[in-house]
């Protein structure tokens, strides 16, 4: 079980969930198509999985410094939304 040390202080149990609806959320807000979404979602949660692997705890940051990275290498509008939590500006 890895920890999660989030920005006040307090821990938590890591959950893959909150990743991959992050980043499948990013994916809508970039017009992604649902497939591409669930494709994109599912490849960024297994590699944070993957990073995570001999961990016991690291901080929220830490794991968002890593989905950006790998979001950056796909598309960097996509990282955009990412980091900024914004919804489709493309319909408004």
């Amino acid at each position: 079980m890895v920890l999660i040390i989030k920005r006040k202080g307090h821990k938590e149990k890591f959950d893959e969930k909150k990743i991959y609806g992050s980043v499948y959320a990013a994916c809508a807000s970039a017009d992604y198509s649902e497939n591409k979404c669930e494709k994109t979602a599912g490849e960024i949660t297994k590699k944070v999985r993957n990073y995570l692997v001999n961990k016991k705890q690291i901080s929220s940051s830490e794991i968002r410094k890593k989905i950006d990275a790998e979001l950056k290498k796909r598309n960097k509008e996509l990282a955009f939304f990412y980091e900024h939590h914004l919804p489709n500006l493309k319909r408004l």
